[in-house]
């Protein structure tokens, strides 16, 4: 009875829809490795629901993160910059809490859309302010927020605490954060369902603390345990199953998702919801993780931290029936800073200017006229220092920066290299510096997180 009556409201909500827009939501996960996914070739690790999303839109090949960690990934995301033009470049803690925060009057996605008529939502882990500062999600375009703002509180699945806006909710390390999460994507899809809306829903599985409930591990119960993690402290918990919590984590997203999608077709939305999944990063080794028996970066080479395809190159899938071919496959070369552009073109939207991110429109709806980069840009200022720019198959990778001595540069063609095993730099010295001169037209300096000497400590 129930499930009738709410598909009675959802078939009104259609109908109430404002001028065709689209409803949006943007999932993204934290450090899930682009071979984490059945659609992309995971063979162990069980993910129906977004192989489904896959079959019925449109799965492309050539996506990056905005960054190799979480915090300047999330910064780019909203901002259409990538990290050469972005406020935050690396993560890093502000005193007393959260990181460094986007400044006062940032132009974000979901600052766009709400002009545009939109009802804007963020759900999960934000990492760019805190409560009080400027960058405090509530004062950044959304009129609603649950969830760590912290991304050090974001370590543990059993939290004493979240927010909503501006309060405190006690969780008291008895629930599993995930499942409070989706809980309130769930209403939160129930309560939008007569206006358009955009939900970013930014779940923090599968980052370390490998973390599950019980009920989640037993379809992984016929795995080696792998080796047990002793996490020292102020780290990750122990883990003896580290394998197993790491799959059934990744599984118990995959049904959530589909959940979502339930939920959805339950109130009459899902034609007209436009739902994007991707991962911030590419895999981690936090907390007993272990991507190469999972063989979670694919074919390529590095983890997060790294500047290699491994650290960034990510999956990114997008279904809106009637409009995304379903069952697709593109090979468009994007990245996390095109999407501010291309939801402010669905939205209709007004798109900043001085941005660095291209519309996907065209390439999302079979239409021509696709743009497309000349190069893109990534750096990183720990671990030494490091850049990275592609442009066409070229892809140049300096690290050490703040090591001269030790500097390196690797240069590789990844159409013939997607994996990055072959440094050609010593035989193509003219490509490297023309690549080097490219690099450096597509930065300026950052005063909080200098790329050529050691990182200060970001303060308020």
């Amino acid at each position: 009875m129930k499930k009738r009556f709410l598909i009675i409201l959802g078939l009104i909500g259609v109908v109430a829809a404002s001028n065709g827009k689209p409803n949006i939501i943007y999932i993204l996960a934290d450090d899930l490795g682009i071979g984490d996914l059945g659609c992309y070739g995971q063979k162990i690790i069980q993910t129906p629901n977004i192989d489904r999303l896959a079959a019925e839109g449109m799965l492309f090949t050539q996506h990056y993160s905005g960054s190799t960690v979480c915090g300047p990934s999330r910064c780019s995301l909203l901002t259409g910059l990538h990290t050469g033009h972005s406020v935050v470049r690396d993560n890093g803690p502000v005193k007393p809490a959260g990181q460094f925060p986007l400044p006062e009057g940032t132009a974000t996605v979901a600052s766009q859309l709400k002009s545009a008529g939109y009802a804007t939502a963020c759900i999960g882990k934000w990492g760019l302010g805190y409560t009080g500062n400027s960058g405090d999600p509530v004062l950044q375009g959304f009129d609603y927020f649950y969830g760590f703002k912290c991304q050090k509180n974001a370590h543990s699945y059993y939290p004493e605490f979240v927010w909503r806006n501006d309060e405190q909710v006690m969780l008291n390390g008895e629930k599993y954060v995930h499942d409070e999460f989706m809980a309130e994507a769930y209403q939160y899809v129930e309560q939008k369902k007569d206006e358009p809306f955009f939900l970013y829903l930014a779940l923090t599985i599968p980052h370390a603390d490998l973390d599950v409930p019980e009920d989640s591990m037993e379809p992984y119960a016929h795995l080696e345990p792998g080796k047990p993690y002793r996490g020292e402290k102020g780290s990750y918990k122990h883990q003896e199953q580290p394998r197993k919590a790491f799959a059934g984590m990744i599984s118990r997203m995959d049904r959530d998702i589909g959940r979502l999608m339930e939920r959805l077709k339950e109130l009459g939305l899902d034609e007209n919801t436009l739902v994007m999944f991707t991962s911030d990063n590419g895999a981690h080794l936090e907390g007993g993780a272990d991507p190469d028996f999972f063989d979670s970066n694919g074919i390529y080479t590095g983890y997060k931290r790294d500047l290699t395809d491994g650290g960034i190159h990510v999956p990114f899938i997008a279904r809106l029936p009637g409009r995304i071919t379903s069952g697709s496959t593109n090979k468009h070369v994007s990245a996390m800073w095109d999407i501010m552009p291309t939801l402010c073109e669905l939205a209709e939207a007004p798109v900043p200017e001085d941005i660095d991110g291209i519309s996907m429109k065209p390439s999302l709806l079979g239409q021509a006229g696709q743009r497309e980069h000349d190069a893109l840009y990534w750096e990183f200022s720990s671990r030494n220092g490091m850049q990275a720019i592609r442009m066409g198959d070229w892809k140049l990778v300096k690290t050490n920066l703040q090591k001269p001595e030790d500097a390196r540069a690797m240069l590789f063609n990844l159409k013939k290299d997607p994996s990055e095993q072959d440094n050609l730099a010593d035989s193509n010295p003219e490509t490297v510096e023309r690549l080097e001169k490219k690099m450096d037209a597509m930065r300026f300096d950052s005063s909080v997180f200098p790329l050529f000497e050691k990182k200060k400590a970001a303060k308020k």
